[in-house]
Parts: C-alpha cells; structure tokens; sequence
C-alpha cells in the first residue's frame, strides 16, 4: 500500500486518542496522520483556521486540507460546500460517528483504502 495521508476533524490534542468532532468546519483541530503498510505514522495536530468562522467554516477548512494534499478526510459530517471542494480535490471522504477515537476510525478507513489501491 502507498502512503496515505489522512485528515481527521477532530476535538482537541490527543493524537491517536482524540475523538471524531461532532462537526467539520467548526472542529478545533485536524488530526493528520500518514497511514504506510497498515500502519499510522507521522501523527501531528494543526489547528482548524476555520474553526471561529461564523459562516462558510467547511468550504474554508477543506480548501485548508486540499493545500496539506491530504488524500482522505475523516469526519462526522460534511455540508454540501466542503463535500463539492473536497471531490473537486480528489479527496475522499468517510463518515464515522462522532466521539469515534481517531485510531478507531483509521482502522475503518483500512480496508476501504486497500481496496482503492488495488
């Protein structure tokens, strides 16, 4: 499997133990996670520009992750303006539950990303 690099709108700072926003644009932090052989590496935390936006937070926040060419974007929902940008992107979505832990949801993401590159 290539490197996948992920984007995971996420509550806070706990890396891998942070749990899935309940919203995109508006989410606190993106957690970003490089996904190699099966396996998470490089995990940083960056700060969602977006998030104090009163309106059009998702559209910003996507066009955010479109420029760290992040390849899937993990979340609890998406609004139709950050859904358009990120598939203009070529960046695939996936919905999880929300408060689902960031290393639970790339275990989802797994078998999905396997058989995109196959």
């Amino acid at each position: 499997m290539d490197k996948i690099k992920i984007a995971i709108a996420t509550k806070g700072y706990d890396g891998l133990e942070d749990t899935v926003s309940n919203v995109f644009g508006k989410a606190k932090t993106f957690t970003m996670v490089t996904v190699e052989d099966g396996k998470a590496k490089n995990v940083r935390i960056i700060d969602n520009p977006a998030a104090a936006y009163e309106h059009g937070s998702g559209p910003i926040a996507a066009k955010t992750l479109a420029e760290l060419r992040v390849d899937l974007v993990i979340a609890s929902q998406l609004g139709p303006g950050a859904l358009e940008l990120l598939e203009y992107h070529k960046i695939t979505p996936m919905l999880v539950d929300p408060n689902t832990t960031v290393a639970e949801s790339i275990k989802k993401a797994l078998p999905k990303l396997t058989k995109q590159n196959t």
